[in-house]
């Protein structure tokens, strides 16, 4: 299982005992609108995820991860590879820091880039992606941070509250 280390954080495969601290992302309805989220989850269909998160990303065609904070090991958030294609070398990513009080404190930087770094150095992919709500403007900072850039507006795309909003499409191609 792989271990990449920060400053502050480190990130690290889900366990077993990340159960409810899964549920508990999964089920926070205030962050459904970012996770594209419509119903709550059971722990009997997280536990039965968690029992297969060994499986590699060419297995799954995902990763996720737990965002730890190297002081305490406590897990904080979670940040995903998905829609991963082998063939074309490309993954989406995502990200989540689940407490307000852990946001905005530079964790989800250094998440993104351990995740950046070991996408294109160990999975040796050539792009990555990200859709981004555009009202949602600590993501959109975040990763333009790291050159992503805005290539598309997806109109009208997410309902959320019975309004529509548009999503952004950021794209990080690989220049090594």
């Amino acid at each position: 299982m792989i271990t990449l280390k920060g400053q502050t954080i480190f990130l690290r495969a889900l366990e077993p005992e990340d159960l409810e601290f899964v549920y508990a992302i999964e089920n926070d309805e205030t962050i459904w609108e970012v996770s594209n989220t419509q119903t709550p989850y059971s722990k009997f269909l997280i536990r039965q995820y968690l029992e297969n998160a060994h499986q590699d990303i060419y297995e799954a065609k995902q990763l996720r991860l737990a965002i730890c904070k190297n002081q305490t090991s406590e897990a904080i958030g979670l940040i995903d590879l998905f829609d991963f294609d082998a063939k074309n070398k490309r993954a989406g990513v995502g990200i989540i820091i689940q407490n307000e009080a852990n946001r905005n404190l530079g964790l989800g930087k250094e998440a993104l880039s351990l995740v950046i770094a070991y996408s294109f150095k160990q999975l040796q992919l050539h792009q990555l992606y990200a859709n981004i709500g555009i009202e949602n403007s600590a993501s959109l900072l975040l990763f333009a941070t790291f050159g992503f850039q805005k290539i598309g507006v997806k109109k009208d795309w997410n309902l959320h509250n019975g309004k529509f909003s548009d999503e952004a499409l950021f794209q990080l191609i690989n220049q090594k």
